[in-house]
């Protein structure tokens, strides 16, 4: 018999990060390489290549260390996905370009990136995951938030007995670790499931505050980036405690009313946010970085080749995960690492590859071209389900841009602008 006056079950939230994941993945594939400094990132190369060939017979975890590409020497425009936590040592990291960290660990090994093997480990695990404990966020390929609060074993130590049970379950069906935080909500969360990785569990209770999260940078707080935690700074507050120690009417005359209210939020630990079974994605992108600067002019024709490609590779995926939208954009890398984006609104909806080239490039007349391009990408956004727009009364196909929102340059006056690629 249920006793109606007990009261409801503590709110455990958890977050669960699988350890350096797409570096874990490589060395299901190549065990010998386990403890050796990895990194993965850029395209597959020559020596990628003639390490295939070399060994076309032998199996994966027979190939000599000694026969795979190392940085030493790297000359290219590559950046870094992941890397091993031995290359971390180094000061190795995501978003580093491979020639800076050639630098700092010249006898790292290099292995390219293959996202089709990541995102079949992601549902694996993913699976294992609801199997358990159903009320799953999927964050991205390595990452979920999970509701505890009603799973058995979700209230024992915390959630730490269930925390346990997930982490022996993905080991066993995938050979990957990972690491859990698990806390009141999402915010307190995230910030647990860093501080025991890898293959950890950290539990943060609501009177946890003061100890375990106070003494933190502001930065481990997730929605604070560079610029805000250097305004931060430059009021002398570097941890969350002295965040939270600041009058909530400073702070939002400060940052603003909103910012300054979920600034004192966020420091006192609260976060109302549900976890969220099911989300559509808001945009669907492709770009690709250049393994030489680029020109709009002298290299147009070899420019034109990519940017098609990567508009219809965006198409491809917009029709094939059913989705259609109806704002259009690209994105410009410079040689000098400034970026710049453009973007247009059509009247209807489309996933037609012809229509977003089109509108693709009417938004590239639109941004300064006369520098060397080091990154270009294509996007589109303000996306609905295909089905439900096909059972509406909008129409969707060929894509007219809304006129209030086709003045941009003529080109008569710029040779850039007038035939791009």
């Amino acid at each position: 018999m249920v006793n109606a006056s007990a009261p409801p079950p503590a709110r455990r939230i958890a977050h669960l990060d699988m350890d350096a994941f797409y570096a874990s993945v490589e060395l299901l594939r190549y065990p010998q390489l386990k403890g050796l400094p990895v990194v993965i990132g850029g395209g597959r190369r020559r020596l990628d290549d003639a390490l295939s060939a070399a060994y076309a017979d032998v199996p994966l975890h027979k190939i000599p260390v000694d026969r795979f590409p190392t940085l030493q020497g790297y000359a290219g425009r590559g950046v870094i996905t992941t890397a091993t936590y031995a290359a971390r040592q180094f000061g190795v990291g995501s978003a580093m370009g491979l020639m800076k960290a050639a630098k700092l660990c010249p006898q790292a090994i290099l292995l390219p990136v293959d996202f089709d093997e990541y995102r079949k480990y992601s549902r694996l695990f993913k699976g294992v995951i609801t199997e358990i404990a159903p009320l799953m966020e999927d964050r991205g390929v390595d990452e979920v938030y999970i509701d505890f609060t009603e799973v058995p074993g979700g209230q024992r130590e915390g959630g730490r007995v269930l925390a346990r049970l997930l982490q022996k379950s993905i080991f066993d069906a995938t050979g990957l670790t990972c690491s859990v935080g698990v806390a009141p909500n999402k915010l307190l969360a995230k910030m647990a499931s860093e501080f025991n990785k890898p293959n950890g569990i950290a539990v943060v209770q609501p009177d946890d505050l003061q100890t375990l999260i106070w003494p933190l940078a502001c930065r481990k707080i997730n929605g604070i980036g560079p610029k805000a935690d250097e305004k931060l700074r430059s009021f002398g507050i570097e941890t969350i405690g002295q965040l939270a120690a600041r009058d909530l009417a400073w702070l939002m005359q400060t940052f603003g009313p909103r910012t300054g209210a979920w600034l004192h939020n966020a420091a006192h630990g609260r976060d109302d946010r549900p976890v969220v079974l099911e989300s559509e994605p808001v945009s669907m992108s492709r770009e690709t970085t250049f393994d030489r600067d680029l020109h709009a002019v002298r290299d147009r024709a070899e420019l034109g080749a990519v940017f098609t490609r990567l508009c219809e590779q965006v198409a491809a995926d917009l029709q094939r995960k059913g989705y259609v939208g109806k704002t259009i954009g690209i994105k410009l890398r410079y040689d000098d690492f400034q970026a710049v984006t453009r973007d247009l609104t059509v009247d209807q909806y489309t996933a037609d590859s012809q229509t977003i080239r089109r509108v693709a490039g009417q938004c590239l007349k639109r941004a300064p071209l006369q520098k060397k391009l080091r990154l270009l990408g294509v996007r589109v956004g303000a996306l609905l389900p295909a089905d439900a727009v096909l059972n509406s009364d909008k129409d969707w196909g060929s894509t007219p841009v809304k006129p209030a929102q086709t003045a941009i340059h003529s080109g008569a006056n710029d040779p850039l602008t007038g035939q791009l690629f």
